[in-house]
């Protein structure tokens, strides 16, 4: 009897020779195996000590990013990214260095990770490329050791929650609010071990950036990925090919879902999650006017082209408010270029703000800085749990509210 299915059984399903009801474990082929500098040292010491005549099943489907320190701003760091660089070389495994980007970002725009294909890594929002309709899993130093020599992983295949996003919202609000709100609903074991399934109108008017913004916060709700199956906008953006297009997924009419939860944006406002939990959401207006010291655009969450484009159209002709530091992170070299060479980096060095390299950033003890005791954050980031972002405390909230409260040294409802 042909049984439905939602989007990440019928991934699973074209990836395994087995079963793939919920509750069922089996062998998951992995199209692309990565490890970042965060980690990838264990990975590699892990294969050396337990594989090491043939450490990688297929070396070109297997890659090193470094993003979490770009450069290494530590000695730890930079003997561990040299280990890796080293390992690379000798197993002809392809590595992009310190001055790549954000790994997740880069296998979707460089085509490594397609719609409908199998991704594991060394990072806990590697599932956000289920904004393309593909399946990302974040795993430990030795299940990614396995995937490098083996191509493929165990895997309990989840339940899947459907969360339809209905309605419509207009500038200021934009997609972290919606996703915000997404994780307000839920909370931090709304989607504990599940995987989520974005549908409605509300999603899919998202372009790209929109839809990675939502997948990468589903890791807060304790989600194992957030799918999202892709527009042509979407492929178009991609540049995904003809064929690869065939491969594409749908869930089948009546998949079954074991919750259903519908979420209207209807006249949404501007979000802000307090310091301490990504899933304490508020609307803005409850902390508008707390003083801040520091702002972060960027990460995995925020960090695309378009969501830095938001913040300079906002700074362009302003200040940075004296005493607050506004740290801007893009996500990858590309993102970076474009925005140099569009005068952007101009409208946001003219502004006061500080511009660094592409990756992480903050967001992972990274280069540009943390937050002291005391201080206090605006961060369009993913987590703001007690040290993650330093010492502070850290809010989290758009580019919009981000930039507008830059300008005035406090948490601003955008205008």
């Amino acid at each position: 009897m042909h049984l439905t299915q939602t989007l990440i059984q019928k991934i699973v399903a074209a990836h395994s020779s087995e079963r793939c009801r919920p509750g069922d474990v089996v062998w998951l082929s992995i199209d692309l195996a990565t490890a970042r500098d965060f980690g990838g040292a264990n990975v590699v010491k892990n294969l050396e000590r337990e594989y090491p005549e043939t450490p990688v099943e297929d070396p070109s489907a297997t890659l090193f990013t470094f993003d979490c320190q770009a450069p290494a701003n530590t000695i730890g760091y930079a003997n561990n990214q040299h280990i890796v660089r080293t390992f690379a070389k000798k197993h002809g495994i392809r590595i992009y260095d310190v001055n790549g980007g954000i790994g997740s970002h880069l296998i979707m725009d460089r085509g490594h990770c397609i719609p409908g294909s199998t991704a594991v890594g060394t990072d806990s929002h590697l599932n956000l490329v289920g904004a393309i309709g593909a399946l990302g899993l974040g795993m430990g130093d030795r299940d990614i050791a396995f995937a490098f020599k083996t191509q493929r992983v165990w895997f309990k295949v989840p339940e899947t929650i459907e969360v339809r996003m209905i309605g419509t919202f207009d500038y200021p609000t934009t997609p972290k609010d919606m996703a915000l709100l997404f994780l307000g609903n839920l909370g931090p074991s709304g989607a504990l071990n599940a995987a989520v399934e974005f549908c409605g109108a509300a999603v899919e008017s998202l372009n790209l950036s929109g839809r990675i913004t939502l997948s990468s916060l589903v890791t807060e709700a304790g989600g194992v990925a957030g799918l999202i199956s892709p527009s042509e906008a979407v492929l178009d953006e991609l540049k995904v090919s003809k064929g690869n297009r065939e491969r594409v997924v749908k869930r089948d009419a009546g998949a079954p879902f074991v919750r259903k939860i519908e979420i209207d944006v209807s006249g949404l406002q501007p979000k802000v999650a307090m310091p301490g939990n990504p899933c304490s959401v508020v609307n803005i207006t409850e902390v508008a006017g707390t003083p801040i010291d520091s702002v972060l655009i960027g990460s995995c969450t925020n960090g695309r082209y378009e969501d830095i484009v938001l913040a300079a159209d906002i700074l362009e002709g302003r200040k940075v408010k004296n005493g607050v530091m506004l740290k801007i992170a893009p996500a990858t070299r590309e993102i970076y270029g474009r925005l140099l060479k569009e005068g952007i980096i101009s409208k946001l060095y003219d502004a006061g703000a500080i511009i660094v390299n592409q990756g992480c950033a903050g967001c992972a003890a990274g280069q540009v800085g943390m937050t002291g005791k005391g201080e206090v954050q605006i961060s369009t980031g993913n987590r703001n749990f007690p040290g993650k972002q330093g010492a502070g405390d850290t809010y989290l909230a758009s580019p919009v509210v981000a930039a507008y409260s830059a300008i005035y040294g406090e948490i601003r409802v955008p205008e």
